[in-house]
Formats: structure tokens, C-alpha cells, sequence
């Protein structure tokens, strides 16, 4: 079911975009769900924090560099949960660590994400944590675009929740706009 309030906010912010647009993994589309607008609006951060609080329990959150960041943030805040931050690699200083955090072996973390479109970012996230001994099994996002990612994940024994799905966001879209 599409959290219409939600939906309406990310219009609202000017969050979706239509045009040609180059994606994270080399793919084009017609339309944008732009992380960037969206994670830096109050209102918007205000709802994803809600809706996710609704879905993660007692559960330890993690959420993906760069786009995750704000969204484990304000859900902690929302939650009173701790968070840990999966990087994309690890950084060359420092601990040089790809989880930044407190994480307990066998601790049940949920994965929170902004945008699924393949998936492999919340897999690459997943994996680092399991590697770091979290026990992973659902990812949340915001925008589920609909183009594989569900699948995948799947297939490495994640489960994909997601807030809205490209057919909701877009049913109000140009005709052609795909989906």
C-alpha cells in the first residue's frame, strides 16, 4: 500500500525529476528520484523516519554511505535506536573500518537505504555487516524503483521492504514516462 502523504511530500520537494538521466549503475531512465532533495527536507526526513520506526522493532540499524546516513540518523532519533554506518569501501586512515560503529557479534541489524534500483549498494552494506558478524536479513528504502532489486536481494537472503514503489510515486507521471 503507497504511504500516499509521503508520496505527496516528495512531489512537493521537487524530489522526481523528469528528463534523461544517467543511474548509479550505468543505466538511463526517463525519470529521477533525487536522494539529495528529498534528505535534506524536513518534512520529508520527518515521514521516512516515522514510516521506518513503524518497521524495525528493536532492531539495530545500519545505515548505507552516503544516501543512508540521514535516513539511520533521523530514524534513531525517531526510534531511540542505535545506528552503524556501512561504508562503500574502506577508507585508507584511521581504523580503516567498512562498518563505523559499536557492533556486536550476531547482533540482528536492519539495512536502511534511500533508493533501490539493482539492490547492490544495500548487498554490498549487507555483506560488509555480515562480515563484521551482524546477522542481516531486510533492507528498507525509501523508493523501490522496480528494476531488480527485489530479486536480487533476494538472492542473497535480504528482504526489501520499501516505503513507496516507482508505480506509486509515478502514477501521476507524464505518459511516457516508463515504469
Amino acid at each position: 500500500m503507497a504511504n500516499d502523504e509521503l508520496i505527496a511530500a516528495l512531489r512537493d520537494a521537487d524530489a522526481v525529476k523528469y528528463g534523461e538521466f544517467e543511474l548509479s549503475h550505468g543505466g538511463t531512465s526517463n525519470y529521477y528520484v533525487d536522494k539529495y532533495v528529498f534528505e535534506t527536507n524536513p518534512r520529508c526526513l520527518e515521514l521516512i523516519a516515522e514510516a521506518f520506526a513503524e518497521r524495525v522493532a528493536d532492531t539495530k540499524l545500519a545505515g548505507v554511505a552516503l544516501g543512508g546516513v540521514p535516513l539511520v540518523a533521523v530514524t534513531s532519533v525517531e526510534t531511540g535506536l542505535p545506528y552503524v554506518i556501512a561504508r562503500k569501501q574502506q577508507k585508507e586512515y584511521g581504523t580503516a573500518n567498512l562498518v563505523e560503529g559499536n557492533l556486536d557479534d550476531g547482533e540482528e541489524v536492519v539495512v536502511v537505504e534511500d533508493i533501490a534500483t539493482t539492490g547492490q549498494s544495500a548487498i554490498d552494506a549487507a555483506e560488509a555487516l555480515r562480515d563484521a558478524g551482524a546477522v542481516v536479513n531486510r533492507v528498507l528504502v525509501v523508493v523501490d524503483r522496480e528494476e531488480g532489486a527485489r530479486e536480487n536481494l533476494a538472492d542473497h537472503g535480504l528482504e526489501l521492504e520499501a516505503l513507496v514503489t516507482a508505480s506509486d510515486l509515478l502514477a501521476d507521471a507524464p505518459e511516457d514516462v516508463d515504469v
